[in-house]
């Protein structure tokens, strides 16, 4: 799964937690979770477990604390793939 596919799931998985359509539509591997979709840290869990549900991966509170911006958020779900996969 390359990093194109991860984004655009992402978006979709992000949708219902940010009013910020314009920022969503235009999201980076440079995208802050927090500041550029000003999403918040209840909101952030509901998108972690909904990560989990997508990619059927268990993320740990040590990975969940890394997934703030878009490149961290893919690492993770990159890292936990090939964990799975090994």
């Amino acid at each position: 799964m390359n990093n194109d596919q991860i984004i655009n799931d992402l978006k979709e998985i992000i949708t219902p937690y940010t009013d910020h359509k314009e920022a969503l539509e235009t999201l980076t591997e440079n995208t802050d979770l927090l500041i550029d979709l000003k999403i918040n840290s209840a909101n952030l869990v509901d998108i972690i477990l909904d990560i989990e549900e997508k990619f059927g991966i268990e993320i740990d509170n040590d990975s969940m604390t890394k997934m703030i911006n878009v490149k961290e958020t893919i690492a993770v779900i990159k890292e936990k793939l090939a964990a799975n996969a090994g």
